[in-house]
């Protein structure tokens, strides 16, 4: 009788195949994390576009309301005219004056959103300090979930510098990464102060639908809603934006730099503009028109951190995704609403 001296064969992985199975992991780990990261920013994206899609609500209730879309930002509306501010009370290069209150302040309730509305005051300045908890509040309908800047309530920059805060020092606001279009031009320098020779008239400069008290109507949108750029994004990666208002005599400042950016007036803090502006040149002496994501980086400017561009409100409501290497005239076109421009959608 013969014994079988034959072992049984070991069970479990060799080395080689051990290494093989990690390698195939590998793979798959690495073909799937782009499209897990691809869902997760075509999600950020959609939420991005559903709160555009609530601040265009607002803004035609508050045009049904009140017959307007809001201003832009509000200044001396208590005094009637700039010739009548009291002392102390402006900006004197700017003539930007109290109160301050910015569009998103002004839609909150429109946007289900009185209860914030109720507790700043709006016979009180934006930088009083007894609604400055209620300023901080932190809103999500202004807030783009692919925004990658600061999340922290809003330090308005050089706010002390402010005559009108007189010297109290820091202010601190709700951070928007959202910002209303005052089309081509920009006037929130000296263009709209004593040495612009407008009389603090920002409506005799501004081209889009958003300005220092400004009140644009259907009507003067003669381009068309659905052909002009009402909003847009803004991150805080770049520089500060707030949905409460503008302190005057504040400065912005970019937190990326590059040979075209710099400080700005506190307007932008709440608008931006697309060029091309009088005045606004490059290096070399061109008119400069930004895009969504133009690399001028201005604080002045849309920027979002989607790939590939960011999402615009049109002043009909809807929302449309705006290349970043779209035609940098045709974009200029939809900021103004009374150019006479057409404008192709394709």
């Amino acid at each position: 009788m013969k014994v079988n001296d034959q072992r049984p064969s070991p069970s479990g992985f060799t080395l080689v195949e051990l290494l093989v199975v990690i390698a195939i992991i590998g793979i798959l780990i690495a073909l799937l994390l782009p499209a897990v990261q691809q869902a997760r920013e075509a999600a950020r994206r959609m939420q991005c576009t559903n709160n555009l899609k609530q601040v265009g609500i607002a803004l035609h209730n508050y045009h049904d309301a009140l017959g307007s879309f809001p201003s832009g930002y509000v200044s001396y509306d208590k005094y009637g005219s700039i010739s009548s501010l009291p002392s102390g009370d402006y900006d004197a290069t700017t003539w930007d004056a109290s109160p301050g209150w910015g569009w998103g302040k002004l839609l909150l309730p429109f946007a289900e959103q009185g209860n914030v509305a109720d507790a700043l005051d709006n016979r009180r300045k934006v930088w009083d300090a007894a609604h400055q908890a209620a300023a901080q509040t932190k809103l999500e309908m202004f807030l783009c979930p692919s925004a990658a800047g600061p999340t922290d309530p809003l330090l308005v920059v050089d706010a002390s510098n402010s005559p009108l805060n007189k010297g109290n020092g820091s202010i601190y606001l709700g951070r928007s990464n959202y910002v209303a279009s005052h089309g081509q031009e920009e006037c929130w320098g000296d263009a709209s102060g004593p040495s612009g020779g407008y009389g603090g008239d920002a409506g005799k400069i501004a081209d889009g639908p958003f300005y220092r008290n400004s009140h644009t109507r259907f009507r003067d949108v003669v381009d068309g809603l659905s052909n002009s750029v009402f909003c847009g994004e803004h991150t805080s990666r770049l520089s500060d934006k707030t949905w409460v208002g503008v302190v005057p005599g504040a400065m912005v400042h970019p937190r990326i730099n590059s040979p075209d950016n710099a400080v700005e007036s506190a307007a932008t803090l709440v608008l931006v503009h697309s060029g091309p502006a009088i005045g606004e040149q490059d290096a070399l002496g061109n008119p400069i028109i930004h895009p969504p994501n133009f690399p001028t980086l201005h604080v002045g400017q849309m920027q979002s951190e989607h790939p590939g561009g960011a999402n615009v409100l049109l002043g009909d409501g809807s929302v449309r995704f705006i290349s970043e290497v779209v035609n940098r005239q045709r974009f200029a076109a939809m900021t103004s609403i009374a150019e006479g421009e057409v404008v192709s959608h394709d």
